[in-house]
């Protein structure tokens, strides 16, 4: 009888372990800092009440986070926006599938020797993203600020219209020196150059004063093109873990942090 109860008992703890692993489910999400890992950092004690643990993988790079979740090393990321996922499925031949909006963040023209883009001198060094798509949106940029002139759209209205490159520059009054680096590299770059073009989260780590940008984009042109996704694999676009999480970033919670967090630097995109 002892043997039998023993048995028992152990049986009941073994199914108490396994109802507890089958609640207490985990979803690794890779993000960028500043603002996506704060945002998932907040909706995070909100999923573990639904029984979802978010593992944050936080990155510094744009290229990793993909990289990392076509091989199974995440299960979501969220950090980028459709014409950079578009691009990056294009150029790797993956498949990687946006699921909800979450936020809209500002791309700046910054310079710590100029406070005007007219005051800029003949040959200055401007320095912009390296890969396509924040490059080709730096051009978009420069272009507003009338120092060049591209070829094609001077706007996006679609995450699937193509983005300029330096060889679509047709007109460069100043004879701007434009260079290309890595996005995480510019803000520590701006010594260096006369102005450079620069994505919101990368401003928001290096503690750079915003308000004194000589241009901010926002991105809110109606379109949403700008919108930063969570992005999953095809086979998990319906998975249940997604759907919370994604439920849970859009949710009026999140909108009132954001707002509340970025003091309308960051805007909600649902």
């Amino acid at each position: 009888m002892r043997i039998l109860k023993s048995l028992t008992i152990a049986a009941g703890f073994a199914l108490a372990a396994l109802g507890s692993a089958k609640a207490d489910e985990t979803l690794v999400v890779g993000a960028t800092a500043i603002p996506h890992a704060e945002i998932l950092e907040f909706v995070k004690p909100i999923l573990a009440k639904d029984g979802l643990n978010l593992d944050i993988r936080v990155f510094t790079d744009y290229i990793q986070p993909n990289a990392q979740l076509v091989s199974g090393e995440l299960d979501a990321n969220y950090y980028q926006y459709r014409p950079f996922l578009n691009d990056y499925n294009k150029q790797r031949g993956t498949e990687l599938v946006p699921i909800v909006p979450v936020h809209i963040e500002p791309f700046v023209a910054y310079s710590t020797k100029v406070d005007s883009a007219d005051k800029l001198e003949d040959g200055a060094t401007v320095a912009i993203p390296n890969d396509p798509v924040n490059g080709g949106r730096g051009l978009l940029l420069l272009q507003k600020l009338g120092l060049i002139k591209v070829s094609g759209k001077p706007e996006l209205t679609s995450p699937e219209d193509p983005l300029p490159t330096i060889k679509d520059v047709i007109e460069n009054p100043k004879n701007l020196k434009i260079v290309e680096l890595e996005s995480a590299l510019l803000p520590r770059a701006l010594g260096e150059v006369d102005l450079a073009a620069l994505n919101g989260n990368y401003v928001f780590e290096a503690k750079l004063d915003i308000s004194k940008s000589i241009l901010i984009d926002r991105g809110q042109d109606g379109h949403n093109v700008w919108s930063e996704y969570l992005v999953t694999r095809p086979e998990t676009k319906d998975d249940a873990r997604v759907a919370k999480l994604a439920k849970a970033l859009n949710s009026e919670e999140t909108r009132k942090f954001i707002e509340e967090r970025y003091k309308g630097q960051v805007a909600a995109a649902f």
